[in-house]
Order: C-alpha cells, then structure tokens, then sequence
C-alpha cells in the first residue's frame, strides 16, 4: 500500500474519529486523496473539517451509504482504491431505544461499501483487476464485540463475539461481513476493534463530553449505576495513527486490537475531570465532584472492557503514547477554545 497514489474513500469522516483521522492523514500523506462520505446525522459536523476543508486533496461528499446507486457513483467517478470506513451509528443508549436503524447502517450499509468495493475492484473471487490489485478495505469496530469481562482478563483478536447490545451486535454483524468477503472472495480486507475513544472533536453525548458539559452549566454530572463500570481509554490521535498504520503495513484478513492500556471506572474518570477543572477553572465555591449524581444504570450495561494490543504492537511496532492526565489536558482545552 505503501507506494500508491491513492484516492481514498473515508466514510464517516465528520465524525470524530473520522475528522481526527483524515486532519492526520492528509498531512502525513502527502499523494494521498481523501473522499470524504458522511450522512451528517446529529453526530457528524462539518466544523470538525474546517482546517481541511480548503485542501485541493480533500473532497466532501454528503451522502449515506445505504445508498448503493451513490456509493456505485463515486467509486466510478473518483477511482476508489481504497476504503477506510467508519461511519456507524455508535451510541450505545440509542441503540437500545431505536435498535432498527444500527442494523441498517451498520450492516446493510457496509454491506453495500464492501460489494460495490468487490465489483469495482475484481474481476471475480480471488483476482484483483490490474488497475486496483493494491486496493484494501479497512473497517473500524470497537471491543464492545467481545462482550464484557469481569474483574480479570483482556479482550484479544481470538475472544469470541459476545456482544450485549444492539449497538455492539451490529458492529459484530458487520465485522463478519467484512470476514467474508476476504475468505470468500479474497478482498484484501483489514479490521481494526478500539476501545473507548477520547479528545478532541467527541460528539456531547459521549461520556467525557457529558461529565464536562455538565460540570462547567452547574448541572448534576450523571454517572450510570455506581459508577464501577471500567473502560480502556484510547486518545484519538494515538487511534487515528495506528489506523494509517493497520491501513497500510496490516495483514490480509488480520484483525487488530487498539487498546489504550489505561483502564479506568466511570466514577473515577468523573472525579479526574472534576480535578482537573477545579485547577484549570475553579468555581466559586466547592469542587465539579460536588455535581456527581447516581442515575439508573443501562440496561445490559457491560461491567469492564480491556483490550489487550500485543499483536499490533508486536507486528507492526505500535503503541499508545499519550499518557492519559496529558491527552485529557489537551481535551479539555479544545473544550474550553471549541
């Protein structure tokens, strides 16, 4: 992949890790060029483009890829060689509440990137034609496919699917699509499953966004149950470059875990926020930690999720860089100048 003059398709890219992803690229990469496929539902905004939008290699295209006529388009008219696909519904309470959209979007949707991608790319099973034999397909997922842990223990490549919630169940579905189309077809596909994002650019109704939102309106900041739910967090940045790195060095077929190694419980994330907005903008009286409240708990909430990421850092010699006080100082920054 190293040696292409490439037009990539980015699905997804005004969202989060989609915006964060294709700032870096673009700057890293100089012959690349990005198209950029994003519906805008309520968590895609084209402001978290603006330092690219200018870009002569930069194309954005509004656009939902349940629509297989518009994805057959641009694949003809830009010459896609390549795909790096994030766009998803991602929120896990949404799914629980309207569970029929994340099955459409999520599978249908990269159904339809993955077989307009086979069509355009091959000839037929296991031969590439000549113009696109360098051609990759990468889907981003998440660790949420494993299921949950318990006190002990690490989600790896080899953890069977045990997803608990529509949200995740979608994403498992689609990463077996992805599966299938390398074993059956041989497309030269690569899978990349995160644990739980933070930085800059998060969409408000993610967990860090919500505890700082919430702190600096003088609201209660709500933390689900008693808060002892653990998560491996991951700055976007250190995730964006081991995708362009899974994107170009990963293995056919191979699937990639990319885990921050900082595993923390909601509440204490909460209080670490808390803190450091007591330094950074202390209010008149009391501490942000005050504003803690307990809400009702979600329904099948997973108790722990912790990705263990020797396989990316043994093959393809990465690691997460950004010790987590730093990268939250960094965030919260963004928050205060966004």
């Amino acid at each position: 992949m190293n040696d292409l003059e490439q037009k990539v398709l980015v699905t997804g890219g005004a969202g989060f890790i989609g915006s964060n992803f294709i700032a870096y690229y673009l700057e890293e990469y100089p012959e690349v060029e990005i198209i950029n496929l994003d519906a805008l539902t309520y968590a895609g905004n084209l402001e978290n483009l603006s330092e690219v939008e200018a870009n002569p290699r930069y194309t954005f295209i509004k656009g939902d890829i349940r629509n297989r006529e518009l994805l057959e388009k641009i694949f003809q008219e830009y010459h896609i060689i390549g795909v790096i696909h994030f766009a998803a519904e991602s929120h896990v309470d949404n799914s629980i509440n309207n569970p029929g959209v994340f099955i459409e979007t999520n599978v249908n949707g990269t159904f339809n990137l993955l077989d307009v991608a086979f069509k355009t790319w091959m000839k037929g099973p296991f031969e590439y034609k000549e113009e696109y034999e360098n051609s990759r397909f990468h889907h981003i997922s998440t660790d949420e496919v494993y299921g949950s842990l318990g006190e002990t223990g690490h989600f790896t490549e080899e953890t069977p699917y045990a997803p608990n919630s529509p949200y995740s169940a979608s994403k498992a579905a689609s990463d077996m699509v992805v599966r299938s189309y390398h074993h059956t077809y041989g497309m030269n596909t690569v899978i990349t499953n995160c644990s739980n994002n933070y930085g800059p650019k998060q969409h408000a109704e993610k967990l860090i966004p919500t505890i700082v939102s919430k702190a600096l309106s003088g609201e209660e900041i709500p933390i689900y149950g008693n808060g002892k739910n653990v998560r491996d967090w991951l700055f976007v940045l250190d995730h964006v470059k081991a995708i362009s790195l899974v994107y170009a060095e990963g293995k056919a077929g191979e699937v990639y875990n990319i885990g921050g190694d900082q595993e923390m419980r909601n509440i204490d994330i909460a209080h670490k926020i808390c803190s450091l907005l007591d330094e950074l903008q202390p209010k008149a009286s009391g501490s942000y930690s005050d504003q803690i409240t307990f809400v009702k708990d979600r329904a099948g909430h997973d108790l722990r999720y912790a990705i263990d990421a020797s396989k990316i850092k043994s093959q393809l010699n990465w690691k997460a860089t950004s010790g987590f006080e730093e990268a939250l100082r960094i965030t919260l920054d963004w928050y205060f100048g966004s």
